[in-house]
């Protein structure tokens, strides 16, 4: 059985999240909270409250336990870009990109 929970919006950049959810990846679900709590980010927050709810669901809507839940795939897709500009010499201006992102994570029981 498959339980999955997703971010939507996050704002940070699917790089940064990405490097997070590698670490992650086909590991224990209680043992990957133990570990994200060790991680000096603000990715691994976001990684981690997404797993914290995917594991609820499965507690909830599935009745199953969170000691025989294994990561599937934690995926981060890139969401909408906010368009900013700012100024440089000359009165002319360098556009750059506030990058947001969709976090998805996959639990197995098996």
């Amino acid at each position: 059985m498959e339980i999955r929970a997703l971010t939507k919006y996050s704002r940070i950049s699917p790089k940064k999240a990405r490097e997070i959810t590698r670490v992650i990846q086909g590991k224990n679900a209680a043992e990957a909270v133990e570990l994200l709590k060790f991680i000096p980010r603000k990715s691994a927050r976001l990684v981690s409250k997404t797993l914290k709810s995917a594991i609820a669901n499965a507690e909830n809507n599935a009745n199953l336990v969170a000691d025989s839940l294994t990561i599937k795939s934690a995926l981060v897709n890139e969401g909408p870009a906010m368009k900013r500009f700012r100024p440089v010499a000359r009165g002319s201006a360098h556009p750059y990109k506030k990058r947001m992102s969709h976090i998805q994570i996959i639990l197995s029981d098996s």
